[in-house]
């Protein structure tokens, strides 16, 4: 036991030493960019994104690192890393990168395992974002407060370091929560230049940077809402993504743009890839691919699906969970929530890296079974992703509505040995689709 504590002391010093070594080796390049970091649970992609949009629109020229994409300046591609946050030497160059190409700001998606890994050491954060916290990585963090803890690094570290003087500007230090989740007051007790909070449940507070939202009207094209009486719409379903636009409402207005541009800069994104994407090749029913890969984020999906599909037509759930020793409390619940919140669900794999599919795949099941469905009636497992993504277009009718989840963008499936498939759900749900309609 003291032999293992003292090996993942040296490993956690030789993540610090690579992070400080890269920092300087690429002349510290977060001293010239305005960085703003998103972190939480679910979200941070699309968040990073809206936050992104709103900037350009008041005529910033930004870098992005998510899960999803990567941006600096005019160039966009997908990320196809299956990292949310790469390793500190390709995140200090692409800083570099951002401040040569002349970028102004940089959105860093900010996960909690980058964090245990020094990988947000050098990134000097001017703005940090709290989304929304629940368990998900506990294992690798030791426990939830431990997670809640190691999230709170980037937010401690904004007064650490000295704000910086960019153009002649001198830069806040500026801390943006959502007060709707319980976790909030943590973040938020952490010292700022500037705290803003947003909300959907006009949950009370004495900060004065409030911004408050409320549902107009959602659709399966949009949604439109108010954020503090101003109109706003976006092309992004559900009432999660609401929250994740507030958040770049307050980010925007921390930064002095107006409300015209920020309500331009949230309608200019037409989608996030793989999150909520519709894959639409003229088929009878919808079909949705979604990154859900955790019981909070599953539910909103499902909740979310409901609203937009008509009474009495069925959600088909594709469902699955990391292998590699992930998380594994987690299945049960993912298991048990689907088998309540959608009509069908077909089980199969994600990446099962060095575990057994099957096992994993049962895990998930039992929970199925628990809330209630049966065996090759309204739940089955296929461990072959592609067979469970035919499986699940055959059962679902006119109307109803196919929901892939678990891979999002994800370019590749992880088997044993650390063996790389090439993957896409979009792409394979398009094939499956196209041969479906020519059958």
């Amino acid at each position: 036991m003291i032999m293992l504590g003292l090996i993942k002391k040296i490993k956690k010093l030789g993540h610090l030493l690579l992070a400080w070594f890269f920092y300087w080796f690429y002349g510290r390049p977060a001293r010239r960019l305005i960085v703003v970091g998103v972190t939480g649970t679910k979200g941070k992609s699309t968040t990073c994104r809206l936050i992104a949009s709103v900037l350009e629109s008041a005529g910033h020229k930004v870098g992005l690192l998510s899960t999803v994409e990567f941006q600096i300046g005019e160039q966009r591609w997908l990320n196809e890393r299956k990292m949310t946050m790469l390793g500190r030497g390709e995140i200090q160059k692409m800083l570099k990168q951002m401040v040569k190409a002349g970028c102004q700001y940089a959105v860093v998606e900010t996960s909690s395992e980058g964090i245990l890994q020094y990988r947000h050491y050098g990134l000097l954060y001017d703005i940090a974002v709290f989304t929304n916290l629940s368990p998900e990585h506990v294992e690798a963090h030791g426990g939830f407060v431990n997670l809640k803890n190691d999230k709170s690094k980037i937010f401690a570290g904004l007064k650490k370091y000295p704000n910086k003087i960019i153009n002649g500007k001198y830069i806040n230090k500026i801390i943006i929560a959502n007060i709707d989740d319980p976790s909030s007051d943590f973040y938020l007790n952490f010292s700022a230049d500037e705290k803003w909070v947003y909300t959907m449940k006009n949950t009370k507070t004495d900060i004065q940077n409030n911004v408050e939202g409320k549902i107009v009207k959602s659709d399966e094209f949009g949604t439109e809402f108010l954020a503090n009486g101003e109109n706003n719409k976006i092309n992004l379903v559900g009432h999660f993504n609401v929250y994740n636009a507030l958040a770049a409402v307050a980010v925007g207005q921390s930064q002095k743009v107006n409300n015209e541009a920020i309500a331009a800069g949230l309608e200019n994104i037409q989608t996030v890839e793989g999150r909520m994407e519709f894959i639409d090749q003229g088929q009878k029913f919808k079909v949705v691919v979604d990154y859900a890969h955790e019981p909070v984020s599953l539910s909103a999906l499902f909740k979310t699906l409901r609203q937009i599909i008509l009474s009495g037509k069925k959600i088909v759930a594709i469902i699955g969970s990391d292998g590699g020793g992930r998380d594994k409390q987690k299945r049960f619940k993912m298991g048990e929530l689907s088998g309540r919140e959608a009509d069908i669900v077909v089980v199969t794999d994600v990446n099962c890296f060095d575990e057994d599919p099957w096992d994993i795949a049962q895990m998930i099941a039992d929970g199925v079974r628990q809330a209630g469905k049966k065996d090759n009636e309204d739940l089955f497992v296929e461990i072959d992703r592609r067979k469970a993504i035919t499986k699940a277009f055959n059962l679902a009718g006119n109307g109803d509505v196919v929901a892939i989840t678990a891979k999002g963008t994800e370019p590749c499936i992880v088997i044993s040995g650390g063996q790389k498939i090439s993957w896409d759900d979009r792409k394979v749900a398009r094939e499956e689709l196209d041969k479906l309609l020519t059958a």
